[in-house]
């Protein structure tokens, strides 16, 4: 016997039967997720409001449909789960995944706009709400679901994002908390993803380097040597988190970031910082 294929052959179709809709599916994480989801059997809805780089997935991948959702607003959300349910009549997982970082006057307290920070709260919190509401809508008749959340590592460390994208990723931990204890009698599980930087086109985009230069400093910053963290190993974890592996994991903040956020490296740093100068 092939022990080897024997092991690896059912995980190959670990999403088998199953149905995802993804926010904020038509780049970054979300896309990797997508193509992800699909190579191991699911059908995927990404609800996105990027039209062309939504259809560009769905070019890519066959099993993968978009639809155009903006995610502050219900009638849109409310839309995006109705379509998956019209097109394959049930939804078995809900990756929560639309955000945004925010201004770069966020950074400090008196230099904050009001209108940025609700900007921020609009996408990664309220957004988050009604992709969980709605998704409870169909998954709480069926007594059963998986809702992930994609949120970050500024949920366990502060003082390294904008005051408005730590304190929305906070949020996001908290409401996750909360609609656990809720779904849980409904057989529905809530987990978050909070991963350490990724190299994305928003990150990329916001920090004005390439990709290239972008990972170069988040590898300098890592804990974890040897290895660049991308956008396929958050969408490992969401595989995980909604696959019937983890079916009995819920409530949990599943950080990824190579044990950065157990470490403190500021004495670390000074000391460089001292020795090379002098």
């Amino acid at each position: 016997m092939n022990f080897t294929s024997f092991a690896t052959a059912p995980l190959a179709r670990r999403l088998e039967g199953k149905v995802a809709l993804i926010t904020g599916g038509a780049s970054g994480i979300g896309a990797s997720t997508a193509k992800l989801f699909a190579k191991y059997g699911a059908k995927v809805v990404i609800a996105d409001n990027q039209d062309d780089l939504g259809g560009s997935v769905c070019k890519e991948v066959e099993d993968i449909k978009y639809v155009h959702c903006d995610v502050t607003q219900e009638n849109d959300v409310k839309y995006a789960v109705d379509t998956t349910m019209s097109n394959y009549g049930k939804l078995d997982i809900m990756f929560n995944n639309a955000g945004v970082l925010g201004g770069r006057n966020a950074y400090q307290i008196l230099t904050s706009d009001i209108k940025d920070f609700k900007k921020v709260f609009d996408v990664n919190v309220y957004g988050v709400l009604l992709g969980s509401k709605h998704a409870a809508r169909v998954m709480i008749p069926a007594r059963k679901g998986s809702i992930i959340f994609s949120s970050s590592a500024a949920s366990v460390t502060a003082g390294e994002t904008s005051h408005s994208y730590t304190a929305s990723k906070h949020a996001i931990v908290g409401l996750a908390k909360n609609l656990c204890a809720e779904l849980g009698q409904y057989g529905i599980r809530v987990n978050c993803i909070s991963p350490y930087g990724v190299a994305t086109s928003m990150y990329t985009n916001f920090i004005g380097l390439d990709q290239t230069e972008a990972e170069g400093i988040l590898s300098e910053a890592a804990n974890l040597k040897g290895l660049v963290l991308k956008a396929e190993d958050i969408a490992e974890a969401a595989v995980f988190l909604g696959s019937d592996e983890s079916r009995y994991i819920s409530g949990i903040n599943l950080v990824i970031d190579g044990g950065y956020s157990t470490t403190s490296p500021a004495l670390k740093m000074a000391m460089k910082a001292y020795f090379n100068d002098s």
